[in-house]
C-alpha cells in the first residue's frame, strides 16, 4: 500500500472558511483534468478564522503536485 501524504493550503481571516472551500473547486478540477484520483479533500476548521484546504495523495505525486500546485504544508496521513 502506498503512504498517503496529506497536503495543506492554510487561510486565515473571516472569509477563510470561503476562501478554503473555493480552493477545493479549484483543486478537483485540477484533479480531474490531470486524471490524479482523489482519495479525500476537505476543508477543516481549525478555529473561526483558520481553515485548511486538505488534499490526501498517494506520495507517487507528492513531488509533482508540490512543485506545481505550492500547498503551504504536508504530512504523511497516519
Amino acid at each position: 500500500m502506498n503512504k498517503q501524504v496529506e497536503l495543506i493550503w492554510e487561510f486565515r481571516g473571516p472569509a477563510a472558511k470561503q476562501t478554503a472551500q473555493h480552493h477545493l473547486i479549484h483543486l478537483r478540477e485540477f484533479a480531474t483534468a490531470e486524471n490524479i484520483p482523489v482519495n479525500i479533500m476537505e476543508a477543516l476548521e481549525a478555529s473561526p478564522n483558520f481553515y485548511q484546504a486538505i488534499w490526501v495523495v498517494d506520495q507517487q505525486h507528492v513531488n509533482d503536485l508540490r512543485e506545481r500546485l505550492k500547498p503551504h504544508r504536508g504530512r504523511y496521513r497516519q
